[in-house]
């Protein structure tokens, strides 16, 4: 997935709000019902939210490793 494909509204997205709703899209893929159109979809959306929550976990990492760094100085 490019930053192209990611950037946008759902960039503003916190990580509480991208995880909820990451959680309900997994919720429904799981309950099945859906056409195959409708589950391309969920899935692709559910792609671009975990690459949402990646970059707020790996942003989080990031700066408790630089206060640790901070702190060894």
């Amino acid at each position: 997935m490019t930053d192209e494909q990611t950037s946008g509204p759902d960039e503003r997205l916190s990580y509480e709000q991208a995880r909820a709703e990451l959680a309900s899209v997994v919720d429904r893929l799981e309950a099945g019902g859906t056409s195959l159109e409708e589950s391309l979809a969920l899935w692709e959306r559910g792609e671009a939210l975990a690459v949402i929550c990646q970059r707020w976990l790996d942003g989080a990492r990031a700066r408790i490793d630089a206060g640790r760094q901070a702190t060894t100085d």
